[in-house]
């Protein structure tokens, strides 16, 4: 049986032109070498699996050779690598320092890579200062490390350093690709793809990851054997996903969800990538962005086809609700629960609400009656779509041009009593619907000409006013009830006017009166009747709250209590 080796050393670059995704930092050292501008102490520096020790070899095998070695020459003599891992101590920089001072028997420089450079100890790094400030002109270092931030900075200051990138996904995918074909391995763009991703910008790591997937599916590399052999979520998850939430499907959403779960997945990881759909859908929506988008070209095509169906603000809406679901995850209680209302919330973005009666608020056509008017259809704009009414809303045959018009089209109808529009009074949005639909009572009028406007006294204003009060507090709502005792109302034709000592009461009669006005129209018959309330600072100066201010008020009525508290030592 042939021995196997992994492709992360089979297909270890020789040269600086095999190097993945490197390319700035491999010509700087082609030119340094070919101009003899080579620093003798440099730093390589930067995440795991992106060839930092590779282009350490490569550089210590190209400054030895002087075109008469043979091809498989490796100078072995003249490297020397070592783990500062594992040889960390002072007495390990102390025995390297003995040998630099030894010129190379082959070639011209000696080149010491030392990996892991970060785990050497602060003494160690003290005792190699010195030599790597001055050393010998055949001797060459190459520190290599991934944790930058640990290395002192008076190492630092005497290296060159070398900053190496993550391998793009595009570039890590097409050397993948380049492989496969060395092994005669049938591989899907997409399957590739999902590797160059899973390695996160490691190109060892997407060798490795590689020769896995290969063991599993053998010489046809398919998305979906990679996918299950990687226990990722699939793109078409995050599509179906996306086709239920803008067709509102909440249960078969949530069923979708239990699957991904029972599958071994995490919900975090779910709604984590849900967000970058959502986010992949957005770049799409733009040609300049497209590029942005790192996916095959199968897959860059429905990402194209949903996303015409998905509107910007509900992409904005969804990432936002993921992303706010991904920050409560981990600190959540129930984390499947936090993550299906995610989910249910992100299906109603789209969603209008429900159901709702479809009859529209109107005056009754008897009421009319009993005032000689004829009555007509009553047409209210609404958000919802109306049902629509065949026939007039009234029997009879009206000889109105106007009303004819409005028999022609769909009437939308609304139950005043429909209970489907009743709101509680537990929340702010509550609140607004229900000022709103009071706002909308008052306005679902045909013509105000043809309301009652009797002329009324300020006496009927004065017992209408206490009449309401009265209800109030036999409703219990004794705090509004207290603000309306504490001006009299004053009538000016048809104004009511109130003034009260702070802005404060003001805003909160303002609040509350759309049931005071239909109170008081219906009652005195008078549906011209508006409110005027205005703020005077110097009533305030009528009441007092502190017990200070009700001493003062006690002693300008009688000045003799003073005298009083001071006899006996009172106290306030």
């Amino acid at each position: 049986m042939e021995h196997f080796v992994v492709s992360a050393r089979k297909y270890r670059p020789q040269t600086f032109k095999d190097v993945v995704g490197q390319q700035a930092i491999t010509n700087t050292l082609l030119n340094a070498i070919e101009r003899n501008h080579l620093a003798q102490a440099l730093l390589f520096t930067g995440p795991r699996g992106v060839g930092k020790t590779t282009c350490a070899r490569i550089l210590a095998k190209m400054i030895n050779s002087d075109g008469t070695e043979q091809q498989d020459e490796d100078f072995a003599f003249n490297i020397f690598e070592l783990d500062a891992a594992s040889n960390n101590s002072v007495d390990d920089i102390r025995n390297l320092t003995d040998q630099v001072r030894i010129p190379p028997q082959v070639g011209k420089y000696k080149v010491y890579i030392i990996d892991e450079v970060h785990m050497l100890s602060q003494s160690a790094f003290n005792a190699f200062l010195k030599t790597l400030e001055e050393p010998p002109k055949h001797c060459i270092f190459i520190l290599a490390t991934t944790e930058k931030h640990k290395i002192i900075p008076t190492i630092l200051s005497r290296c060159q350093i070398f900053d190496f990138k993550r391998i793009t996904v595009k570039d890590a995918k097409d050397y993948l690709k380049y492989i496969a074909k060395e092994q005669n391995i049938d591989a899907e763009d997409d399957a590739l793809h999902i590797i160059a991703q899973k390695a996160d910008g490691a190109m060892r790591d997407a060798l490795s990851i590689f020769d896995r997937v290969v063991s599993f599916s053998g010489k046809n590399l398919t998305r979906q054997a990679v996918t299950e052999n990687l226990n990722v979520l699939d793109y078409e998850t995050y599509f179906t996903s996306t086709d239920l939430i803008l067709e509102n499907k909440i249960p078969e959403l949530l069923l979708q969800f239990n699957d991904t779960l029972s599958k071994g997945f995490d919900g975090h990881h779910y709604i984590s990538g849900l967000a970058s759909h959502f986010r992949d859908l957005m770049v799409c929506q733009n040609e300049q962005t497209i590029q942005l988008l790192e996916v095959g070209d199968e897959t860059k095509t429905k990402y194209q086809e949903q996303s015409i169906k998905a509107p910007y603000s509900f992409l904005l809406k969804g990432i936002e609700l993921a992303n706010d679901c991904d920050l409560k995850y981990k600190s959540s209680k129930n984390q499947r629960l936090l993550v299906e209302l995610t989910l249910m919330q992100l299906a109603s973005i789209t969603f209008d609400g429900e159901k709702k009666n479809s009859s529209h608020y109107i005056i009754p056509a008897s009421y009319f009656r009993a005032k000689g008017i004829k009555p007509i259809a009553v047409k209210v704009p609404i958000k919802e779509e109306p049902a629509t009414v065949k026939q007039p809303i009234e029997a009879e045959k009206v000889d109105n041009p106007k009303v004819e018009e409005y028999a022609q089209e769909p009437v939308p109808v609304i139950d005043l009593k429909s209970d489907s529009h009743r709101t509680s009074g537990l929340s702010l949005k509550s609140i607004k619907a229900k000022k709103e639909h009071l706002i909308r009572q008052m306005e679902v009028v045909i013509d105000p000409n043809d309301l009652p406007k009797e002329p009324i006294k300020e006496e009927e204003l004065l017992k209408a006013w206490k009449s309401y009060i009265k209800s109030l507090e036999t409703k219990g709502e004794r705090i509004m009830a207290s603000i309306l005792t504490m001006d009299t109302p004053k009538l000016e034709d048809t104004k009511i006017h109130l003034e009260f000592p702070n802005e404060t009461l003001k805003i909160e009669l303002e609040r509350a009166q759309f049931p005071l006005m239909e109170y008081l129209r219906k009652t005195l018959k008078n549906y011209d009747l508006s409110l005027n309330i205005t703020v005077n600072e110097e009533i305030a100066k009528q009441y007092v709250f502190t017990p200070m201010e009700k001493y003062q008020k006690l002693k300008e009525k009688n000045p003799n209590i003073e005298l009083l508290k001071k006899t006996f030592g009172l106290d306030i």
